[in-house]
């Protein structure tokens, strides 16, 4: 061990009443309050005689808060139910310099006057403890990080009244810290909650280099990255800062909110420089640091840098505590020699000054003292009326009965969470209105998260006006327009065109912007729906295809009955392969399956084949018969001998089966919906692979082609036989046709290609039936003598001595 007496010269005597620092009892509990601030002593200042008379800043606030823990004491004391029969002492230290704080720490982990070495820290033997029991204290988060070591040695919990960095959760750092006030990572919630409350997206922040101010601005940082909100500029404030150029940066990024994350010192110095370089037209955020700051609230000119809103704990009544401070006679009494950071008596106070302190902190200093009180009541066995005073209480049997802690004070449920933080109390939202600080909503944590703001109760700086202050590096888009990022916020953008014209370009049709998910982006749509211009949400598409009951399907299918009933001699085959080839007409009509993809080509194809053989074979006999015959008899005699005519038609039949089959069996058709060309339409069609088909398309082209050169090589047969002249005009139909069909096709590709793709296959059968096998039923009916062999015979004889003379 280690007398403390080595450490003396810390150690400055001065004269003070005994009862402010410190009061006997059978428990002691020390307190550390910073009464006075040697920050603000300048170095040509700072002497012994400096430091001995204690001439630094007075701070009334934190004096008030020393004050309330004495008042807590004497209350718990004349309690009969809490502790009966043990009384609460304790030890307070001023904290007004860190090198000078130290002996009062040393003091509370002494034992017997003696400190031990970091090497002996073994269990101490018998019933030896330290001094204190329990520490309550400090205000700065900077001073606990630096005292809280100390503690931790002997385990003596530090129950923190003011510390709200969110470095102590941490417990396996600072396992014998609680604190009563509510940590900065609830501060942040609070606060970013507001700034998307009102749409203030573009903020300044300004911090010091404490320990306080650098964990909100990490933890700021980290709050707003999934957010709208964009840290447009920040800096850290001290003596040295050029608030003039600082403003000047702010004004010139259009930032209207600041927030301040700083101890009430620092706030000072930004508003004082605020009100002389007569910004204006702000919005102030503040934090419970200095929301209360009287002296800020009081400041001349102070409405003229704007509007101030803070987010504090608000201020509890505690009952009895303004007679308490009334009934302190002389609070700069005299008493015995004591250290420096125990005297407090450097001006006169009345008890007006004190009460009319920023009564920030109050309640938090109030549950401090009590959590320890229930921890002792219950190490204690105090439940049956009288505390068993025979137990001999520990540091860190303190510690553990402060963990579980459970109960009531003024209507508030007392009790921590695994990190040591209060599940109790909440943030109250003010508005700086003529000297004092409204209440205008509540930011709640425990049970659950609430939240509340009356902004008709704010006064904005905008001249009276009701419309809430913007804060935006760029104004919103009009509605469908993407935004492209401008630097290196995202809050500033520019407004590019719309998606519809992007889609224009893009050649998509399908896009629109979905601002709750990207707004930076167009959003497709999903394939069953569509969107207008500017749009932001899709449409369902509507389903199109041509039902049975269109008219136009049913004028159709009505032709179709037409071809079955047209006939002529030597033609069943022809006839025949019409009438299939009309079953396929069925299928382009009702909601589309992909039997029915199959189904609208095969027919069609198969059985036309076949006609268009038949043709070339026909086309080929009537050259045959005028002008091969004649000339050369023997490939006549073939042809008849080995039935030529049949042989063609077989194997151009059996050549266009394979052909389907290997596409059929390679690419076979399949549905298709077609959402490009009508975005607000699903039209529901066959999608047939052009290549799969290809080789039947050429065979069909083929036969044509023959068909019509035979057809050619007879434009000079007998003027009274003009079967050839029928075919070529059939083949010319036949072209014209699908041509038209195939510049539709290109140009137009809604529900109406259906009809008009079954009535082009229509067409392709009435241009056989109609100019080819109509002529023939007249001649039947109306010129029988011309439908008789011998008629047929002439020609072919008045032909032949023509072509051999």
């Amino acid at each position: 061990f280690v007398k403390l007496s080595t450490y003396s010269f810390a150690y400055c005597f001065c004269t003070v009443a005994d009862h402010e620092f410190s009061q006997a009892g059978d428990f002691l509990i020390g307190g550390l309050f910073e009464v006075h601030d040697m920050t603000e002593v300048t170095p040509e200042v700072f002497s012994e005689d400096v430091f001995l008379t204690c001439r630094q800043p007075f701070i009334v606030a934190n004096y008030r808060r020393l004050q309330l823990m004495r008042f807590a004491v004497e209350q718990i004391n004349n309690s009969t139910q809490l502790l009966p029969g043990v009384t609460l002492g304790y030890e307070i230290f001023d904290l007004c310099s860190d090198t000078r704080s130290f002996p009062g720490i040393l003091d509370f982990i002494s034992v017997n006057e003696s400190v031990r070495p970091w090497h002996q820290l073994q269990p101490l033997p018998g019933n030896m403890t330290s001094k204190v029991i329990s520490v309550i204290g400090t205000y700065s988060s900077t001073k606990t990080r630096t005292l809280a070591p100390i503690l931790t040695m002997d385990f003596i919990p530090l129950v923190n009244y003011g510390s709200s960095s969110s470095a102590f959760s941490e417990k396996v750092k600072y396992p014998s810290i609680m604190r009563t006030v509510l940590p900065n990572q609830q501060m942040i919630e609070a606060m970013v909650t507001i700034l998307l409350h009102f749409r203030w997206h573009w903020v300044a922040f300004l911090f010091d280099n404490g320990e306080y101010s650098t964990d909100g601005a990490d933890l700021f940082l980290k709050k707003i990255k999934d957010t709208e909100i964009c840290l447009a500029y920040s800096d850290e404030v001290n003596a040295n800062t050029n608030f003039s150029e600082m403003f000047q940066k702010i004004d010139t990024q259009k930032i209207n909110v600041v927030i301040i994350f700083a101890p009430g010192r620092t706030a000072s110095m930004v508003i004082q420089a605020a009100i002389n370089l007569k910004i204006s037209k702000k919005v102030w955020m503040a934090t419970d640091a200095w929301a209360f700051n009287r002296k800020l609230l009081e400041m001349s000119k102070i409405d003229s840098i704007g509007t101030v809103i803070g987010i504090i704990q608000p201020e509890s009544e505690i009952p009895g505590f303004h007679d308490f401070l009334y009934s302190l006679q002389n609070i700069s009494g005299q008493g015995e020699e004591r250290v420096c950071s125990q005297m407090c008596n450097c001006r006169q106070l009345t008890t007006e000054e004190i009460v009319a302190a920023d009564p920030a902190y109050s309640f938090p200093v109030y549950s401090a003292v009590y959590v320890v009180a229930h921890a002792l009541h219950n190490l204690l066995q105090c439940e049956s009326g009288q505390c068993n005073t025979s137990t001999t209480v520990y540091p860190y049997m303190v510690l553990a009965e402060l963990k579980t802690s459970n109960f009531t004070l003024l209507n508030k449920t007392i009790k921590f969470d695994e990190n040591g933080d209060p599940e109790f109390g909440f943030y109250s939202i003010v508005f700086w209105n003529n000297e004092e600080a409204e209440e205008v909503g509540f930011f709640k944590m425990y049970p659950f998260v609430d939240y509340y703001i009356n902004s008709t109760k704010i006064q904005w700086y905008t001249n009276g006006k009701v419309s809430v202050p913007t804060s935006l590096c760029s104004q919103d888009c009009p509605v469908g327009s993407a935004k492209l990022q401008n630097g290196i916020h995202t809050c500033c953008f520019d407004c590019i065109v719309s998606c519809h014209m992007i889609n224009l370009i893009n050649s998509q049709m399908d896009i629109f912007s979905l601002f709750s998910a990207d707004p930076y982006t167009c959003v497709n749509c999903f394939a069953t729906e569509w969107s207008t211009t500017a749009s932001t949400s899709c449409r369902p598409r509507s389903v199109e295809f041509i039902s049975f009951e269109d008219t136009a399907a049913m004028v159709t299918l009505f032709g179709t009955v037409v071809v079955r009933s047209a006939g002529g001699p030597m033609c069943f085959l022809i006839l025949g392969c019409l009438c299939l080839c009309s079953v396929s007409v069925f299928f382009y009509f009702g909601k589309p399956q992909e039997a029915f993809c199959i189904l609208r080509l095969l027919p069609f194809v198969l059985f036309y084949t076949v006609c268009l053989a038949c043709f070339v074979v026909r086309s080929f006999q009537i050259v045959s018969i005028f002008k091969i015959g004649a000339k050369y008899p023997s490939v006549q005699r073939w042809w008849m001998k080995y039935h030529g005519q049949w042989l063609v038609i077989a194997v151009a039949f059996i050549l266009q089966v394979l052909l389907m089959l290997i596409s059929y069996t390679s690419v076979p058709p399949k549905l298709y919906n077609e959402t490009v060309l009508y975005p607000e339409q699903i039209v529901l069609a066959c999608d047939i692979n052009r290549a799969a088909v290809i080789g039947s398309l050429i065979l069909c082209a083929t036969l044509c082609l023959l068909c019509f050169v035979f057809s050619y090589m007879g434009k000079e047969l007998p003027k009274n036989y003009n079967e050839a002249k029928a075919i070529t005009f059939c083949l010319l139909l036949l072209a014209l046709t699908w041509v038209i069909f195939a510049t539709i096709f290109i140009l137009y590709r809604g529900k109406h290609l259906q009809t008009l793709n079954a009535l082009a296959v229509l067409s392709s059968l009435y241009s056989f039936l109609l100019w080819y096998f109509l002529p023939k039923c007249c001649i039947i009916l109306f010129q029988p003598e011309k439908n008789t062999p011998q008629y047929f015979q002439g020609l072919i004889q008045s032909y032949t001595k023509t072509i051999s003379q």
